[in-house]
């Protein structure tokens, strides 16, 4: 599928095949595509939370509205960044690069972000939006569907997947086989009211 194909015909399903499931070689490819995504300083900081025990999938679902999609996606991910990615060993981001760009980059990186809280989060959720399109127009292009998801409560899934206190939750994606049709699109604003040209008035 080419990539506007994949832009244009990508929806929000709500309703997934619960009886379908994805290959271990379809999941691996899915997610090797999706940690070829950019990150400021390449550092990496999304953290994917693939969720297979079926029991950790109730007890998410009974914190999330009660959506399907948690249960019945062939798989379901608990997109999260580490917040402190930028200081663990961060020499491995820039380990092939010349060491004229290392030297650079390294003490850069330290600079940016440390004593920075409020930009860690910034870049955490920048990185994980970037990446779950990435995954769902990946998952699109390989014939599957998905839905991003923010309706649960953040702190009990927290609690749910033991997440380190330098870690936060950005978002759920779910990916799987659609049983339904996506509602037509609701309506798209106009592209001149989305779009300023160098300033706003």
């Amino acid at each position: 599928m080419r990539t506007v194909d994949a832009i244009r015909s990508r929806r929000a399903v709500k309703h997934f095949d619960v009886n379908h499931s994805m290959t271990e070689e379809e999941v691996n490819e899915l997610l090797s595509l999706a940690v070829l995504s950019p990150t400021a300083f390449n550092i990496q900081n999304w953290r994917f939370v693939v969720v297979t025990d079926q029991e950790l999938k109730k007890q998410i679902r009974e914190v999330a509205w009660d959506q399907a999609q948690v249960t019945d996606a062939s798989l379901f991910i608990v997109l999260c960044a580490d917040l402190k990615s930028w200081e663990r060993q961060s020499s491995r981001y820039w380990i092939n690069a010349p060491n004229e760009v290392r030297e650079f980059m390294l003490p850069a990186i330290d600079d940016y972000y440390r004593g920075k809280d409020q930009v860690q989060r910034d870049e955490a959720m920048r990185s994980c939006g970037i990446v779950a399109q990435t995954l769902m127009l990946a998952a699109k292009s390989m014939g599957y569907d998905s839905c991003p998801m923010d309706g649960f409560d953040f702190k009990k899934v927290a609690e749910l997947i033991h997440l380190p206190g330098d870690h936060v939750i950005a978002m759920f994606v779910a990916i799987g086989k659609s049983t339904k049709e996506a509602w037509p699109r609701p309506g798209q604003l106009d592209i001149d009211e989305v779009i300023i040209k160098n300033r706003f008035a």
